[in-house]
């Protein structure tokens, strides 16, 4: 399972937010923390490439809310630059951004960041797995019905066994139950 991730530099004292206000953020609505009980600092809420899967994903969750565009500083080409312009940029502890857990957790260290509980529910493995966490997606292993290939099937098994699952958990998703 991979889960649709917030987050925020690390001396933000937000812990949470709803997807409403998320939304509002990304929608130019509110452009101050301290609008969402936070300190009063500017809101820096960086975007992806439009045809990136985060930000599909991201226009996905928006819903009918429209997406403001972003200052050209604030959109950011690479995976794992929006992981570090949000925990280093300008030194504001103020920017938000978003990505799937694997690439804060997969790819190396997690500089200064940390992720958002949405609507109440922080995305733990555990929130993850049983899907309480608002923002999953399940990951599929697909091969054609008739691949004459016979490794095929003992591999699926392999995947959701002891060794398949440690291996998924490892390099950054949650393993099935």
């Amino acid at each position: 399972r991979e889960a649709f991730v917030f987050f925020v530099n690390e001396a933000n004292p937000k812990d949470g937010l709803t997807s409403e206000e998320i939304r509002t953020i990304y929608s130019g609505g509110v452009r101050n923390w301290k609008e969402m009980g936070g300190d009063d600092a500017a809101i820096i809420a960086f975007q992806r490439p439009e045809n990136s899967g985060s930000q599909t994903v991201m226009r996905r969750f928006m819903g009918d809310a429209v997406m403001e565009p972003p200052l050209r500083d604030r959109y950011v080409g690479g995976m794992g630059g929006i992981v570090e312009r949000t925990s280093s940029y300008r030194n504001a502890p103020s920017a938000i951004g978003y990505s799937f857990r694997f690439f804060l957790t997969g790819m190396g260290s997690r500089p200064r960041i940390k992720t958002l509980a949405v609507d109440g529910v922080s995305p733990t493995p555990e929130t993850i797995r049983s899907g309480e966490y608002p923002h999953v997606v399940s990951l599929y292993a697909v091969t054609l019905k008739d691949n004459p290939n016979p490794a095929v099937t003992p591999f699926l098994e392999w995947m959701r066994g002891e060794q398949g699952q440690e291996l998924v958990e490892r390099v950054g998703y949650v393993r099935l139950e």
